[in-house]
């Protein structure tokens, strides 16, 4: 299935903006042709703090991923992320004029669309609505409503909603450095196209994305998206405490922490010690690897209680059979799987985005730090919730073909005939994990 479709991710993170110019391969894998990267100045936190320095590093790995890839770069799809995001779940319903006719995607689109009217704090602005489940006529657990017969269509909806001025920044951004923005996507929902598996997300899993700035979590259950949060530490924190705790300079805080950092302390050698280039006319400090990873792990316990407590508050602790996948620049701390596990009590691995990936040019793409690059490329050839991918494709077609009925004056019959087969052909492609 080899397409000639590019998409672009562009991730504007705390301590990196990394642009990845993508395409899907005959084999659907994604194939990357080109990345760019730059050092982030001018965002703490997931937010945008200095329009100009994040413009110029816009710049700077957009013009890098295009000599790399030969593409020249217009529409982007960018991540968002930030202690400014709030998920809630609401409840929506609407009423059909009859139960003889089947329920639509119409209908699942108008019940969808009224969660957009929702009363959300001043200052806000949902970006995304994801149906649950959905109930029909008070018959509740249903999946998909489509085709089913009903007056009353219900839903619960996961609704995420982001600070206005925090959008406006990063499009002010993103528009001044010559784009367009395409997608504004949540960070860990982009990581977990990217780290996930289908069985996974089926079983129950919480992906934790452990980035410069924040802490993301994501739940999944029955392949639905449940609970989100973000926790206001990351990467960035340890890299001060170690430069408290050693007493030395901030990018040598952080080349201890990358090199020779264990989340364990006990895992840690008593009797190793890395030496530091001292400051100018002075001796070398030697600092010691167990005490290091005391430092880090002290930082580790106290974010992933964090951890454990929004998954404890979110009601899913105990569905959780896929345990924990963490990812992100944080997860490449030695012994951090295990330092979750002996933490929550749930099994846990590390998220390699390389599940997706086919041959690429860069090899470095499928470490950790990578994983929402590489899911916001992924976002744009498959939607967030599959069922709403099959309802734009049936629903295209639909609307394909009145208009070719109108023009050629073709008989109610013929319509119904092909749109019965061409149902079956879209679900059957989608089964079979087609995307668009």
């Amino acid at each position: 299935m080899e397409t000639n479709e590019i998409i672009v991710g562009l991730d504007i993170g705390t301590t990196k903006i990394c642009a990845i110019v993508g395409r899907k391969n005959e084999y659907g894998k994604l194939e990357v042709l080109g990345m760019g990267k730059a050092v982030s100045d001018g965002v703490i936190r997931g937010i945008v703090t200095n329009i100009d320095k994040t413009i110029n590093a816009i710049k700077k790995a957009v013009t890098e991923a295009e000599e790399q890839s030969g593409i020249d770069i217009r529409v982007v799809n960018v991540g968002i992320a930030g202690q400014h995001i709030k998920s809630s779940v609401h409840h929506g319903s609407i009423i059909r004029h009859s139960s003889d006719d089947e329920i639509t995607i119409e209908d699942v689109n108008r019940l969808t669309n009224d969660m957009y009217k929702i009363v959300i704090p001043p200052g806000s602005e949902i970006i995304h609505v994801m149906p649950q489940d959905y109930i029909v006529d008070y018959e509740e657990g249903i999946k998909d409503p489509v085709g089913m017969s009903g007056v009353r269509l219900e839903a619960d909806f996961h609704v995420i909603t982001a600070q206005t001025n925090a959008i406006q920044n990063i499009n002010k951004c993103v528009r001044r450095a010559g784009l367009e923005i395409d997608n504004l996507i949540l960070e860990p929902l982009a990581s977990s196209l990217s780290v996930l598996s289908d069985e996974e997300k089926e079983a129950g899993v919480c992906l934790v994305d452990i980035g410069g700035g924040t802490t993301d979590i994501a739940i999944f259950h029955e392949n639905i998206i449940r609970h989100t949060s973000v926790i206001p530490f990351g990467g960035n924190i340890i890299t001060s405490d170690i430069k408290d705790g050693c007493n030395v300079l901030n990018h040598q805080a952080e080349i201890l922490k990358t090199k020779f950092g264990q989340a364990l302390a006990e895992m840690a050698n008593e009797n190793e010690v890395v030496s530091i280039p001292g400051l100018k006319n002075r001796d070398p400090k030697e600092i010691s690897v167990k005490n290091l990873a005391r430092v880090i792990e002290a930082r580790m316990e106290e974010i992933i209680e964090m951890v454990h407590t929004k998954i404890i508050t979110s009601g899913y602790e105990n569905r959780l059979a896929g345990g924990i996948v963490i990812t992100g620049g944080g997860s490449q701390l030695v012994s951090i799987k295990q330092l979750f596990e002996y933490m929550t009590g749930l099994d846990a691995r590390v998220g390699f985005p390389n599940e997706h990936l086919g041959k690429s040019k860069v090899e470095t793409i499928k470490s950790p730090m990578f994983a929402t690059s590489v899911g916001l490329v992924l976002c744009g050839f498959k939607a967030l919730d599959d069922r709403d991918n099959r309802y734009f494709l049936e629903d295209s077609v639909i609307k394909d073909y009145d208009k070719k009925k109108k023009t050629a004056g073709s008989s109610d019959n013929i319509l119904k005939k092909i749109l019965e087969k061409t149902k079956g052909i879209l679900i059957d492609d989608f089964e079979d994990g087609s995307a668009r």
